[in-house]
């Protein structure tokens, strides 16, 4: 009997291990058309933290295959700063609303396939649309060809429920960095 408490204190204690270290300032989902592999994701996000410096804090998750239920729990619900995926879907999910504007990050005639006309809310609840620029587009982003990775069909958004704006849109505002 000793020796089965003595087991389970060591599974909990490395269970509470596990993932219990501090979470990053500015999490990050990426999904691609064929997947990201996780080394991919990790060179990514070495590089991203070596470019902001020691704050905000930059953690970068993807998903080695595509699925959209995925995407679309990662964005109603994974607590996501940034969110990168394909155009096609950006173009297609942006429809319904609920991407952060980033014309304060960059201009939208430098990245035109980031500019959407999409739903924004109104204090009186009537329909209204606005162009802005919604994503970056990933394909002549410096964080991307420094690596010599292709981000051709990747566009990196923010998503209205993210948190810690403020730093999300500093390390936008490097990924923007042509």
């Amino acid at each position: 009997m000793r020796g089965k408490i003595m087991l389970m204190l060591m599974l909990l204690a490395v269970l509470a291990g596990c993932g219990g270290g501090p979470k990053a300032d500015v999490p990050m989902f990426m999904m691609g058309s064929n997947g990201i592999p996780a080394e991919v994701g990790d060179k990514l996000q070495a590089a991203l933290q070596t470019k902001v410096g020691t704050a905000p804090t930059v953690s970068i998750v993807t998903t080695p295959i595509f699925s959209m239920e995925k995407l679309i729990v990662e964005i109603a619900a994974g607590e996501n700063g940034i969110i990168v995926v394909p155009t096609e879907q950006f173009k297609q999910i942006g429809q319904q609303g609920g991407y952060v504007s980033l014309d304060n990050v960059a201009k939208q005639e430098d990245f035109p396939d980031g500019v959407l006309e999409l739903p924004v809310d109104t204090k009186d609840g009537a329909a209204k649309k606005e162009k802005h620029l919604y994503g970056i587009p990933l394909e002549q982003s410096k964080w991307f060809t420094e690596l010599k990775l292709n981000g051709k069909d990747l566009v990196a958004f923010v998503p209205a429920n993210a948190k810690n704006q403020d730093k999300v849109m500093q390390v936008m505002k490097i990924i923007a960095q042509k």
